[in-house]
């Protein structure tokens, strides 16, 4: 079991924009609490449009979402949206939340082992080096739009895609199978691809554990393997660009005679 102390900051409006609306917040906890890690901070920064919340009824689902981040456990910083005329007559919201969560993650990073940053705004890579320099391991969970200088100066990117329950598959159904079981949709990357035979294998994770064991044919490791054709790939995936850990893809797992076999298979996302 781990000692370590963790600290969680969640740019939930950047997030929101950025392919992770709907992303399930009661799974961050069980994510980054997975090796008995001891977690100490729950940040979630939201931006508030206040003019709004009086006058549009339907923006009570804002509010009601801040309700369930404290249900949760995670300590909802809000910021009003100041709102701005600039000289083309274009009016603009700003919220100043980047530099808010940047100040608490500095802060307060003296007193944790390990930081999970959820966002993909490139304007948080000097925090990240600050954090490191303070002794803390800086992780990044995103979705779409990740700044490529932020996915290089983190120690680790786990796109959130491939989190098990973390965004919702799509289309969600009732009655559905649990992720990482047969008839359930997953999603993963391809890992390995032969030119010359027209098939390779997905690699998904279907439990929480130590995301760095890659090696599906070891017992600690959180992935498994799944066998795809050629074929099956989605129009406008060219396989001589596989195997890539930039194309993010979502399938059904259908039980094969030696394991499990991918079908329906989606091109979610390419980084």
């Amino acid at each position: 079991m781990s000692n370590r102390r963790v600290g969680v900051y969640v740019d939930s409006m950047n997030i929101m924009r950025c392919g992770g609306y709907g992303m399930r917040y009661e799974v961050i906890r069980r994510f980054v609490a997975r090796d008995g890690d001891e977690v100490m901070r729950l940040n979630a920064y939201v931006a508030i449009d206040e003019e709004r919340a009086i006058s549009d009824p339907n923006y009570k689902t804002t509010l009601n979402f801040i309700l369930t981040l404290r249900d949760l456990g995670f300590k909802a910083i809000e910021k009003p949206i100041r709102w701005y005329t600039d000289e083309s007559g274009r009016t603009y919201g700003k919220a100043n939340l980047d530099m808010e969560m940047g100040l608490d993650i500095v802060s307060q990073s003296d007193r944790l082992d390990m930081i999970y940053l959820f966002t993909g705004d490139g304007d948080f890579c000097s925090v990240v080096t600050m954090a490191q320099n303070k002794g803390c391991r800086v992780e990044l969970v995103a979705f779409a739009n990740v700044s490529a200088r932020l996915r290089r100066e983190v120690d680790l990117f786990v796109p959130g895609y491939l989190v098990p329950g973390l965004l919702p598959t799509t289309p969600p159904f009732a009655g559905a199978p649990p992720w990482g079981e047969v008839g359930s949709r997953v999603r993963g990357v391809c890992t390995k691809y032969f030119q010359d035979r027209s098939y390779g294998f997905f690699r998904f994770m279907h439990s929480f554990g130590k995301v760095w064991v890659t090696d599906t044919r070891l017992e600690e490791s959180p992935y498994t393997s799944v066998f795809f054709m050629e074929k099956d790939l989605p129009a406008g995936v060219n396989p001589e660009y596989l195997p890539s850990r930039d194309y993010i893809f979502e399938f059904t797992l259908t039980e094969g005679e030696k394991g499990f076999v991918a079908a329906d298979i989606d091109l979610v996302y390419k980084y």
